[in-house]
């Protein structure tokens, strides 16, 4: 529905659609979309404003172009030199899948498909036309891996860079986690990549568990890691380096010799760089300081995008349906990886709430994580992790949990203080008149 109002169309029952100069300035019978969950016209006294509004409403509830709006005018405010996302989707459902709206709380890859990547360079070039700086996407570290893709990274990348101009960033970390995890060669990846476009590297600390590699931001920098910026280092000379780390910050002395090992990876490659090298740094140089982005290609239409994005947004929801509802993996998934990330899913959003609600784990103690992660089993996330963090506390209460009297009391205040449009009052009048009301209600 947003998408047809933002090219000037009116969704109508049934999906059909007309122009929104074609409705009637006074009243008249509007078709409702099936987003509102039915086609049964309804009748107002001003037609097309009507329209409009509701169209308006979509936009700002499928959160993006107020969220682009919102996102240049903070780079304006802090006068950032540019702006960067990760290429990733972490939603997915609603109208145009006609399903559930599902949230994964984390990176999820896109399938490096012609559908994905089509759809990718439009979203690209949208953000690009509303943002005052230039744009950098970053790659992603994965633990599962999509059937049938038809690019690797590096060519997946290459094609988006030289289509839409976008610059790049380049988490080495998120290579070796591919390498681990994918099989995926680090070397081949940067081989490939379109180096003159990049703006910026990450570099970060994970840890292995059972043959599986997750980018956790809180573990030091691995040799593994350093040697593949050292390999990036050997090919172009990069504009920053960045040591990502979110959580367990280790003394300064520790943190220092990180940073000392992230310049030594550097200044090695650096130095096996040779004069072929010195021309790919003048290249990224002059990209990194040009006033705007590359010349891009055109791409296909919008309207002519409307069946790849059905597609793709059918299979994102497969996908995330099985990472996060419990329904069946789909065909071509290694069912023990999914497994693995859908574990992964619920205990980054154990943490989160943790986080959001530092409430939560107090009251409920040692019987949080258990408990969260049974509800997380049966309740996937459909607004975020602060009407999630409400959510569960609903859900324990309404079970008679916890067992203990004065943790149920405590986590019934702080669901009540939290859950209306506003705090609740302390006055003990107000209080008093609140309970009056209760018992009256229930007579």
């Amino acid at each position: 529905m947003a998408e047809a109002f933002l090219r000037g169309r009116w969704l109508g029952g049934g999906g059909t659609e007309r122009p929104l100069e074609r409705l009637a300035e006074g009243r008249g019978a509007v078709p409702v979309t099936r987003v509102t969950g039915t086609t049964t016209p309804l009748k107002v006294h001003r037609a097309a404003e009507f329209a409009r509004a509701l169209g308006e409403l979509a936009v700002r509830g499928c959160g993006g172009p107020d969220a682009v709006a919102a996102l240049a005018e903070r780079a304006t405010a802090l006068g950032a030199p540019l702006v960067t996302e990760h290429i990733a989707f972490v939603r997915a459902g609603g109208a145009p899948t006609a399903s559930p709206r599902l949230e994964a709380g984390h990176l999820l890859p896109v399938p490096r498909t012609r559908d994905a990547l089509d759809v990718l360079c439009e979203n690209v070039r949208v953000a690009q036309d509303a943002l005052p700086v230039p744009l950098a996407v970053e790659n992603i570290a994965a633990l599962i891996s999509w059937p049938g893709e038809e690019m690797t990274e590096g060519q997946f990348l290459y094609e988006l860079a030289d289509r839409t101009g976008v610059r790049l960033l380049v988490d080495v970390a998120n290579l070796h986690t591919n390498h681990v995890n994918r099989g995926e060669d680090p070397a081949e990846a940067l081989a490939e990549l379109p180096l003159e476009a990049l703006a910026y590297v990450h570099v970060a600390g994970g840890v292995e568990r059972d043959g599986v590699w997750h980018d956790s931001h809180a573990h030091p920098v691995p040799r593994p890691v350093l040697d593949v910026l050292t390999d990036l280092a050997s090919r172009v000379s990069p504009p920053g380096v960045l040591l990502e780390r979110d959580e367990n910050f280790p003394e300064p002395a520790e943190l220092e010799g990180e940073l000392a090992a992230i310049r030594d990876a550097l200044e090695k490659g650096a130095s096996a760089k040779g004069a072929a090298g010195k021309g790919a740094r003048e290249r990224v140089e002059v990209a990194a300081g040009a006033a705007g982005a590359p010349a891009a290609r055109p791409g296909p239409d919008r309207g002519s995008l409307e069946p790849a994005r059905q597609r793709l947004a059918l299979a994102q929801t497969a996908l995330l349906s099985a990472l996060v509802a419990g329904t069946p993996v789909p065909e071509g998934f290694d069912r023990v990886r999914m497994a693995v990330q859908a574990r992964a899913l619920a205990a980054k959003r154990a943490d989160v709430v943790a986080k959001v609600a530092p409430e939560l784990p107090v009251i409920l103690g040692a019987e949080y994580r258990a408990a969260f992660l049974a509800y997380a089993q049966e309740r996937p996330m459909g607004g975020g992790y602060r009407r999630d963090a409400l959510d569960f506390a609903e859900h324990l209460l309404r079970a008679g949990r916890p067992g203990e009297a004065w943790a149920r009391r405590e986590l019934r205040e702080w669901w009540l203080e939290r859950s209306g449009p506003r705090p609740r009052s302390r006055r003990p009048a107000v209080r008093l008149a609140r309970a009056t009301r209760r018992v009256l209600l229930r007579r």
